[in-house]
């Protein structure tokens, strides 16, 4: 019996240059469309009639970037799921994922020009605009936002048993590369004023909060965005334990006085956790 099944496109790589006279803006975009609904008979009987072609989808995000990709990926999500389930009978349910790289205006003698950028790291915007014939769900976030911190964290009074090795501390390097999605109750007025905002209270609470554990600072970080932006009623973290090990200096007949580390890349601690209004 077939059970759960969906199809669709990934890695649809969009760039999309907005020309504003002399001003122009980056776009860059990769779009993942998925379908559900009643496709049982291509995969039970190679009946193809209900199915639209992967390619079709493709197609569809170019040709829809062209007239409406103007705004926010959010809106963007939102019109091309709106198109998919308006316009294919069988579909149940379109689901767009799309992650946006941020590049950001060259300076030249002190002004920004108008049609150079850079990426200066692997940060992106994300979204996902779930739609099924009742209505649509959008979710916002960020993937890859690295950050560290070197005062103000710690972590001790933890469990032991034979195999524990690791040493209590209070004064470690906090580091991370944050993962955060929020879903929102309704689409608010401006995604792009929603997304920064949370976005700010995302950092000023990492920056700020004095930390137990990779776990305290998470919720932390949930329950800021829940308190301070009430268009949001969930937020999903996940946030990689980035380690920066001490180095021994003994041996050279010298103290570390929590200067000196090396950065590791793996074995890392991942705790994530969604923090949600009750």
């Amino acid at each position: 019996m077939l059970a759960e099944n969906s199809y669709g496109k990934s890695g649809i790589r969009l760039v999309k240059i907005l020309r504003g006279g002399d001003r122009h803006d980056f776009r860059d975009v990769t779009v993942s469309v998925r379908l559900e609904g009643d496709f049982a008979a291509a995969h039970v009987a190679g009946d193809n009639s209900a199915v639209l072609p992967t390619d079709t989808m493709k197609n569809t995000v170019y040709a829809m970037a062209k007239t409406h990709f103007d705004r926010d990926i959010e809106s963007f999500g939102l019109l091309l799921t709106e198109h998919f389930v308006r316009n294919n009978l069988p579909v149940a349910c379109a689901r767009v994922e799309l992650s946006e790289r941020v590049w950001v205006r060259l300076t030249v003698e002190g002004r920004p020009h108008p049609h150079a950028f850079s990426r200066p790291g692997e940060e992106r915007r994300v979204a996902r605009v779930t739609r099924t014939r009742q209505g649509a769900i959008v979710e916002s976030g960020l993937e890859d936002l690295v950050i560290a911190k070197s005062a103000q964290s710690g972590f001790s009074g933890f469990l032991r048993d034979g195999y524990t090795t690791l040493r209590e501390t209070d004064d470690r390097i906090l580091a991370t590369s944050i993962k955060a999605s929020w879903t929102y109750a309704g689409a608010p007025e401006d995604f792009d004023r929603a997304f920064q905002e949370i976005r700010r209270t995302l950092l000023e609470t990492f920056a700020t909060h004095d930390s137990a554990s990779v776990q305290h600072t998470l919720y932390a970080m949930g329950e800021a965005v829940l308190k301070d932006h009430p268009e949001a009623v969930q937020v999903r973290l996940s946030l990689p334990n980035k380690h920066h090990i001490p180095v021994d200096l003994s041996l050279f007949g010298l103290e570390n006085h929590n200067e000196i580390f090396v950065a590791t890349e793996e074995p890392y601690g991942l705790i994530e956790a969604t923090v949600r209004r009750s």
